[in-house]
């Protein structure tokens, strides 16, 4: 399968088909000087990206730079596979994420704790970086791609504390990963804009996520591009959607956490209670149970509520920072 947007200001964007899905996760393309990708997705969409960039007329060799957000799997895990297509790419990370690319043990047996025996369908083959091939950014730094472009690199934990977003000076847009939450564009022949935050373990932060939405605000962002999935114009709505539910997630595994005495009791008791709460404010605008978004926010909620019942037994350690952490 191929299926390739125009976003314009230069930019496509390649679905990955992650989980065998559409519009779930995806390779944005900048067709500058230097040929720019943000994310590779996990390996199994290696083959859908490929064929994108044959579709954009991309040869492979022209890519320059590789820039992850982050280093979960959905978003880099195939970034060592798809180095192998790309004799001349470079990949751009955190700081925090290099040594996770050149050797991805850790990586792997994190992510092994949440998806179980559903790791090696979703990620295989998790392939190392060689040294040579990384470039670090940290906080402020720049990449110019072209006479007229500037990419800057802004570090957004709450999410994530190896998360990078990008700001892309010609379209005055950010590339976000997860920072600011998902976007469900199954909803959008329905005419209706959801976004969720993305609070996955193993750093969940919701101070630090709302300061990277404030960061954002500051910067007058005209674009967000999620990496699940696809641009908004809409930013204000963003924040705003992310302002709303943000304490409501957390608040919500705090009930949770306080009347159950397991992890697993906890995180399914959050599950459900956060379902509760997401499906009837979409019943509220007219959106009923059987509709396909219901699916996907579900899934999304059995990570989401592992991440927060994570922050709030870390949160409640004597000594235990969410900021340094």
């Amino acid at each position: 399968m191929v299926k390739v947007s125009d976003l314009g200001y230069r930019v496509s964007l390649i679905d990955g088909f992650d989980l065998g899905r559409e519009n779930r996760t995806g390779t944005y393309v900048m067709a500058d000087r230097d040929i720019t990708l943000v994310e590779t997705s996990a390996s199994p969409s290696i083959p859908h990206v490929l064929k994108g960039l044959q579709a954009l007329g991309i040869a492979l060799e022209d890519i320059t730079y590789i820039i992850l957000t982050h280093i979960h799997l959905d978003h880099a895990g195939g970034v060592g596979l798809f180095l192998q297509h790309c004799p001349n790419a470079k990949v751009v990370v955190h700081p925090k994420g290099a040594r996770h690319l050149e050797d991805p043990t850790r990586l792997v047996a994190g992510a092994k704790e949440v998806y179980g025996a559903d790791f090696d369908k979703l990620f295989n083959p998790i392939l190392p970086v060689p040294h040579e091939k990384i470039i670090i950014k940290g906080n402020k730094e720049s990449l110019e791609t072209s006479d007229n472009c500037t990419l800057t690199f802004y570090d957004t934990p709450g999410h994530a504390n190896h998360h990078l977003s990008i700001y892309d000076s010609v379209s005055k847009g950010m590339f976000s990963g997860d920072t600011v939450g998902v976007y469900y564009r199954e909803l959008e022949p329905d005419g209706i804009e959801l976004y969720l935050p993305s609070t996955s373990p193993n750093q969940f932060n919701p101070i630090a996520m709302l300061a990277a939405a404030d960061l954002y605000e500051s910067l007058d962002v005209n674009r967000i591009y999620f990496g699940h999935y696809g641009v908004s114009d809409n930013p204000t709505e963003v924040y705003k959607q992310l302002r709303y539910w943000l304490p409501i997630f957390v608040q919500t595994a705090e009930t949770a956490f306080n009347e159950y005495k397991t992890f697993k009791e906890q995180v399914d008791a959050t599950i459900e209670m956060i379902f509760d709460k997401v499906t009837t404010h979409l019943a509220s605008m007219g959106i009923t149970g059987d509709h396909p978004v219901f699916e996907i926010i579900r899934m999304d909620l059995e990570v989401c509520s592992m991440g927060l019942i994570d922050y709030l037994v870390k949160r409640d350690n004597p000594g235990y920072n969410p900021i340094q952490k």
